[in-house]
């Protein structure tokens, strides 16, 4: 009997032994599905490199803009500053224009719009520029500032610029003092 069981216990253990290869066999066949093959792997990488170029190249776009938008308003403080004194210039070449004046005083006009016209090239060829505002233009909010408002002369003044009080500039496409107007109400 010690015989038979003995042949038994080893069946038993062959065929336990056998179902245990089997699961393992599913098990690795399993784990072996779950781990991506070379194409995915390299189809994953392809898309991280893809993501981090484009990334890289929408950086670079935007740290060009922005250095570009510096360069464009890097002199406004500059700029701001300066504009009382042209305002002054162009008061002072106004006031001389009006009274009739001798030699002397021409002369000195001469010299006072000769250094206005310098002053103002140059910083023109910088980016500054006069925003046109003229008597009878529509009143733009976006545009315009509004001092006060009067009653207008006639009815077609109404909504629309009067009087310019002070000159408006641009520092390329972006106002940098808006135009000082008297509307018409």
């Amino acid at each position: 009997m010690s015989n038979k069981e003995d042949i038994k216990e080893e069946e038993i253990t062959k065929t336990d032994e056998s179902q245990q290869v089997k699961e393992d066999q599913e098990i690795t066949e399993e784990t072996i599905k779950e781990e991506p093959t070379l194409e995915e792997l390299l189809q994953v990488e392809k898309d991280k490199f893809l993501r981090l170029f484009a990334e890289f190249e929408n950086y670079k776009k935007r740290t060009t803009k922005e250095r570009i938008e510096l360069f464009k308003t890097a002199g406004q403080e500059v700029m701001t500053s300066l504009l009382p004194v042209i305002d002054d210039f162009e008061r002072a070449m106004s006031h001389t224009e009006e009274e009739k004046i001798d030699k002397e005083a021409e002369e000195l006009r001469k010299g006072v719009e000769l250094i206005y016209q310098k002053l103002y090239n140059t910083l023109e060829n910088k980016g500054l520029s006069k925003v046109e505002t003229k008597a009878g233009d529509v009143f733009d909010a976006e545009i315009h500032e509004a001092i006060t408002q009067i009653p207008s002369p006639t009815d077609d003044l109404k909504g629309k610029v009067i009087d310019c009080i002070e000159k408006g500039y641009k520092l390329g496409d972006k106002i940098i003092r808006y135009p000082k107007v008297v509307i018409g109400q």
